[in-house]
């Protein structure tokens, strides 16, 4: 525990410098991606290609800005681009599907902002939201008054009350856009962090707030006096209380009704939620307020109950987001002209608004969360986070825009002002709440280390390395295991874990309750309590840009509890007396691999279980096509999924174990279709469908395990000899002993390569410390077999084999052992990934792939990944599953 703290609380910065040539080479390779370089690596000495493609920036920077490049700023000095494009008998049509289209966005966006973070969280919501829009509100209306008389001559303006101005202002300054937040937060992973949490209360409580002080705004502009402006606040109030103490109960009377809270909405539900929301936008939009308040609101009283809210997002997302919405960038980007910002005083108001803006809310939501007692850092992340603009700001405009409270110079103004403090938000939050220091602070606030990072439980430092400890079964027991839930995994991972599992306990014979009266309770001997073994299983999920798999993410308690494949882990849990329990981790696929880390080093876990994937793909999408191509080559070619596992055993905290599935538990991999016969319907149809699959006749294993030496096959050998455990596995395990002379096609025991060598002109030598290595290798297979329990002794078998083509031999040896029965529950190869093995198989394996077909350069990526032996494994289809198993730690230098 105490290493994996020192891990958490140390800030180890690693730079990657660019290649600097060799002695051979006079300059650097300039041919760039045509030379192999990779473009998303730093190169300090051409900085701008990362900054460009790495700025982090959500997706609404570049709608608005491609919006802004399609007006009068850029393409509309074409001479005749306006007029072609976008003439102004068209304007109307587009402005109709525009609007149409904010309707069902502002839906959207009363559909993600759930209430119950808000209530929940209400004491620190209301501080951090109060603060955050008091202060800016306040700096608005400061600055409203220069605005206003500096351009209340501009064309295109009605006369409105500097009263009216002044909170329009004030509430565009002050307003949060919630699902850019959002979209943030999940990005940089902050949603389950405690700022992650107090940000998005408060985003909710500021989103409400605003639109009804916007709704007030509109109204007294449209009425035509200040009763006129009662009445509609006053309709619009009993309109709210008449959704949620009427309309509310109904509908969710005839969702649970219909089924749709638990199984989704139905196509009827479906049109009529739209029904309700173009129904109510008409409401508010002929009592004087935008339309698009009485969407949002339908949107608020949708229940979030069994992920109805994110189901139905995911049916009408795509439509609105894809289609509808660049209408509206286009719209307001023809509004927005920035050659209009020609004077100094102009761009004296820009930064003025941009820094009311900003200070505002920084400093409101940095004083409340200090206020609140968090850390400073933490303080003024809520403060940056909280001054995120976005597309909601760019809707409170274009309302200004479109109820002339703004000019056309004005809007272009705070349109600069949306985009600096959007584009300004990720980057700060980076800069001032990294992942280092949020792990640092929660180790802090566990009291497991000072604030300088030293620890502060000295108990659980590891004692110096026992001289001994290389021959301890220090493997033996795993009690803590993660493992990689996917979905076309589980049946062979629930036969795996329940190999490691304890027996299961003897249960008394029941009595019924009605017949035990006056009977002795008979005396059971009680069983002898074991350490139970404990897995933890996290499944991970594609994290992408719908707005339904953010929501997915900021509601993922609710989805863990419902999630199909985490429930059927507590199922085997419960039915096989294994210690469970599952997560679910909505992120992106790049982040994979640093997800499994984390969780790895949190649950202080001994082993981690990855699963090989069976369709090439990180995601679990369903591929028909991809299941019938399944074959030898396109397992070799899993690309994405091999860089996945490279990049965890590269930094895993445990020992890990890869798991190629092929027929274990009883269910073949790639199991063999029907042929297609001709029924009298001329249809073609599989002879096999429909029929049952044969229960096992012996739910056996058996096991082979080639043992070549280092850490990983030590690892390896111990973890065999747990698997023996279970009375229904029997292991082959041989010592591979290679002969100093190899052939041609041999072994070649590893290079010693010195600096500056070309690896072709490597002669192989058998050094001293090589023949020691094997030694004591040797020795440590000798006390393994000699300390082998006696209940294992009829199941296992210990041999040594000399050989000078050790893989070939491997190889064919695994062929006599497993695969042989039909009937069992599949046979397993188990092996080590050899980083330290001091034998090279590169001229066998080069020669193996020939002999079956395939060239060189297939599976370069999986014998990376998983090592040499485990690629011939693959490369020659022999029927077993493969195991590979790394020790944890680096790999020791040869």
């Amino acid at each position: 525990m105490a290493s994996a703290v020192t891990s958490l609380a140390t800030h180890t910065v690693t730079g990657t410098h660019s290649p600097t040539p060799t002695p051979g080479v006079r300059a650097a390779h300039q041919g760039g991606i045509l030379e192999g370089a990779n473009p998303s690596k730093y190169d300090s000495n051409n900085p701008i290609i990362i900054f460009i493609i790495q700025i982090r920036q959500p997706r609404v920077i570049a709608e608005i800005i491609g919006g802004i490049l399609l007006g009068p700023s850029v393409l509309g000095r074409i001479h005749g681009f306006s007029n072609t494009i976008f003439p102004e008998e068209s304007i109307p049509t587009l402005s109709l599907a525009a609007n149409l289209g904010l309707v069902l966005f502002l839906f959207l966006v009363g559909l993600e902002v759930d209430l119950r973070i808000l209530v929940s969280n209400w004491r620190v919501a209301l501080s951090v939201g109060a603060a955050g829009m008091a202060l800016p509100f306040g700096l608005g209306c400061a600055i409203a008054y220069g605005l206003y008389h500096q351009f209340r001559t501009d064309s295109g303006l009605v006369p409105i009350s500097f009263g009216t101005y002044m909170l329009f202002v004030g509430v565009a300054t002050a307003i949060t856009a919630f699902p850019v937040l959002c979209r943030i937060l999940t990005e940089l992973k902050l949603l389950q962090d405690h700022v992650g949490v107090v940000v998005l209360s408060a985003g909710v409580g500021n989103d409400v707030v605003g639109w009804i002080l916007l709704a007030l705004c509109v109204a007294l502009v449209n009425a035509g006096s200040g009763i006129t402006a009662l009445y509609v606040l006053l309709t619009c109030v009993a309109y709210i209380l008449f959704l949620t103490y009427a309309i509310r109960p109904v509908f969710l009377w005839i969702l649970k009704r219909n089924g749709s809270i638990q199984n989704g909405p139905s196509q009827g539900m479906v049109a009529l939620t739209i029904l309700m929301t173009l129904a109510s936008a008409f409401f508010t939009g002929i009592i004087g307020v935008h339309p698009i308040f009485g969407a949002f609101m339908i949107g608020l009283i949708c229940p979030h109950d069994g992920g109805f809210a994110i189901k139905l997002t995911e049916k009408i997302e795509d439509l609105v987001t894809v289609f509808f919405l660049p209408l509206y960038f286009a719209l307001s980007g023809l509004h927005t002209n920035i050659g209009l910002l020609d004077s100094g005083i102009t761009w004296a108001y820009v930064i003025g608004v941009i820094a009311v803006a900003f200070v505002g809310k920084f400093a409101g939501g940095t004083i409340a969360a200090r206020l609140c007692k968090m850390v400073w850092r933490e303080s003024f992340t809520v403060g940056v986070l909280m001054s995120c603009k976005g597309l909601v700001e760019l809707i409170v405009l274009n309302i200004g825009l479109q109820a002339k409270i703004l000019s056309q110079r004005t809007f272009t103004i705070f349109v600069v002002m949306a985009l600096a403090t959007t584009f300004a938000t990720t980057p700060l939050t980076t800069a001032l709440y990294p992942p280092w220091y949020r792990k640092k602070l929660a180790a802090w606030k566990r009291g497991e280390l000072d604030w300088d990072g030293n620890l502060l439980d000295q108990d659980n430092q590891s004692s110096e390395a026992d001289p001994t400890a290389y021959q301890k079964d220090e493997a033996s027991d795993i009690r803590r295991l993660l493992v990689y839930l996917k979905l076309d995994s589980l049946p062979s991972l629930f036969t795996f874990l329940s190999l490691l599992s304890s027996d299961k306990p003897e249960h008394a014979n029941r009595v019924h309750p009605r017949k035990a009266a006056g009977r002795q309770p008979e005396e059971s001997t009680p069983l002898l309590q074991k350490k139970r073994l404990e897995v933890h299983g996290l499944r991970l999920l594609e994290l992408t840009e719908r707005l339904s798999s953010v929501m997915k993410d900021s509601e993922i308690e609710d989805v863990s509890t419902k999630d199909p494949v985490v429930n059927a882990f507590h199922s085997f849990g419960q039915l096989n007396n294994v210690a469970v329990s599952g997560d679910v981790e909505i992120v992106p696929e790049d982040s994979y691999a640093e997800i499994l880390l984390r969780s790895a080093s949190e649950q202080a876990s001994d082993m981690v279980f990855l699963p090989w994937s069976e369709s090439g793909k990180l995601s679990e999408t369903s591929n028909t096509t991809t299941a019938l191509e399944h074959s030898r080559q396109h397992m070799l070619e899993n690309g994405a999924h091999s860089r996945f596992v490279a990049t965890f055993l590269k930094a895993a905290p445990c020992h890990t174990a890869v798991f190629v599935n092929n027929g274990f538990g009883g269910a073949p991999a790639n199991r063999e279709h029907g042929s297609l016969t001709r029924s009298k319907s001329r249809i073609s149809l599989r002879s096999n469908h429909g029929l049952p699959s044969a229960p096992l006749v012996e739910h056996s294993h058996h096991i082979f395990f080639p043992f070549f030496g280092g850490a990983d096959d030590r690892t390896a050998l111990r973890f065999v000899l747990r698997l023996a455990r279970n009375t229904n596995v029997t292991a082959t395990i041989i010592f591979m002993e290679v002969e100093q002379a190899s052939t041609s096609v041999g072994a070649e025991l590893a290079p010693t390569q010195s600096k500056g060598s070309r690896k072709d002109e490597v002669k192989v030598t058998a050094s001293a410390s090589q023949e020691t290595f094997f030694e004591q290798e040797k020795g440590f297979f000798v006390s393994m077999k000699d300390s082998l329990p006696h209940e294992l002794a009829s199941r296992v078998l210990f041999e040594t084999v000399i050989s000078s083509q050790p893989l070939n031999d491997t190889v064919n040896r695994a062929k006599s052992e497993v695969g042989l029965s039909a009937k069992n529950s599949g046979d397993l190869v188990v092996l080590g990934r050899g980083r330290d093995s001091r034998v090279s198989f590169r001229t066998e394996l080069h020669h193996l792939l020939a002999t079956v077909g395939l060239t060189n350069s297939v599976g370069s990526e999986v014998s990376q990944s998983l090592g040499d032996v485990a690629q011939a494994v693959l490369a020659t289809e022999i029927k077993a599953s493969l195991l590979v198993i790394q020790a944890k730690g680096e790999a020791p230098t040869t």
